[in-house]
């Protein structure tokens, strides 16, 4: 995928709608939906439980489809792509961080992160280095031969924001990174992320509640009646302690 330059609009939502049925009527979440993610930025999306947050990041992402529209990464219609297509293509250009960290319990540290390397082609020796490098830099160096069940929460949050970033995606998509950590480990790992993420110029998008994780935005986009809102975000004193 071409890689823009700081100012292109890397993602682009063109009259997107989407809805679903639930207990037999449908709901609609989008109807007729524009939105612009330009590179390089970093986006919080805000609003009450229900209003769509996790439904625009599978949207963009690819694992949903839009039922009329469509959803642009970095030029190329997800929806023009075959259920394949966009799996390769999530490989490739995307990370994820959820809430419940997601790590495959039976593997340790190290293969988690080695998993998205070899899942491209990569071979285990040459991504080696590239997953210990980012150990360390999310303070986790002496962790790698552990498993997911013998890390604290925060550590299991760590590992999945390297996991995210092992192979140099485009895009990083997070929802609730901090919903199931405490308020002082929710303040680190989001204060890491932002910071790797910005370090490495990529464009970073979390669903959130939090209004401390929305301050560390570029900008904020209210989720209201299906509509995205703009309104001004403040990289606070915070955000001035994102770590390299």
């Amino acid at each position: 995928m071409h890689r823009p330059d700081d100012e292109t609009i890397l993602i682009r939502l063109r009259g997107v709608s989407k809805g679903y049925v639930e207990a037999g009527r449908h709901r609609i979440v989008f109807d007729g939906l524009d939105a612009e993610f330009p590179h390089g930025r970093f986006t919080a999306l805000t609003g009450r439980s229900g209003t769509g947050k996790s439904t625009l990041l599978n949207l963009v992402s690819g694992i949903d489809l839009p039922d009329a529209g469509e959803v642009l990464l970095g030029g190329t219609a997800l929806n023009r792509l075959s259920e394949r297509e966009r799996t390769l293509l999530r490989r490739r250009e995307i990370g994820f961080v959820f809430q419940f960290y997601n790590l495959i319990p039976t593997l340790t540290v190290e293969e988690n992160l080695l998993l998205p390397l070899e899942l491209l082609g990569r071979r285990h020796a040459a991504a080696l280095p590239r997953v210990r490098e980012l150990l360390e830099r999310v303070g986790l160096a002496a962790r790698g031969a552990s498993f997911p069940d013998r890390l604290s929460g925060g550590e299991q949050q760590r590992v999945a924001v390297a996991r995210a970033l092992v192979h140099e995606p485009a895009v990083i998509l997070a929802d609730e990174p901090t919903g199931n950590l405490d308020a002082e480990t929710g303040r680190e790992v989001m204060a890491l992320l932002a910071g790797l993420v910005r370090n490495a110029g990529r464009t970073l998008i979390v669903a959130t509640h939090s209004e401390e994780v929305a301050g560390r935005a570029d900008r904020v986009l209210d989720i209201r009646d299906g509509l995205l809102v703009e309104r001004t975000a403040g990289r606070g004193p915070a955000a001035a302690a994102d770590l390299p």
